[in-house]
């Protein structure tokens, strides 16, 4: 039986894929797995392989869930490091000449919907580097 947590969690990630697909992505791959590290989203655009965390938050309004900090807050320095380590694993199983970038998309849900529903989605490029984590 699926938790609403993670029903919540796979709605934002597919979310995340249209709204990628939208920006001209190609999708590579959802929720790989390289041990027991995981990418939500491994994508491709122009000249970059693009790893992407997805965190999704259900919220009554967009200000309601500042208090407690932005989705991307949730992706702290453990969560960098594992993806960015799940990356490299990613591509020494599958070697590519191109650039790799990690991404963290937010996506708000309303709370007040009886049916998932997207409030917004923001992307952040570059989100995580060398210089976080």
């Amino acid at each position: 039986m699926i938790t609403k947590k993670r029903e919540i969690g796979n709605f934002g990630e597919t979310a995340a894929v249209k709204y990628l697909k939208r920006k001209h992505y190609k999708i590579l791959e959802r929720n790989y797995t390289a041990g027991k590290l995981e990418l939500d989203i491994i994508a491709k655009k122009r000249k970059e392989i693009v790893f992407v965390e997805v965190k999704t938050r259900s919220v009554e309004a967009l200000d309601s869930a500042m208090p407690y900090g932005r989705a991307a807050d949730a992706v702290n320095l453990d969560k960098r490091r594992n993806t960015v380590n799940a990356a490299y694993a990613y591509m020494r199983k599958k070697p590519c000449k191109l650039h790799m970038r990690v991404d963290v998309i937010e996506v708000y849900l309303d709370k007040n919907s009886k049916k998932l529903k997207i409030l917004t989605i923001n992307h952040f490029e570059n989100a995580i580097t060398h210089d976080n984590i």
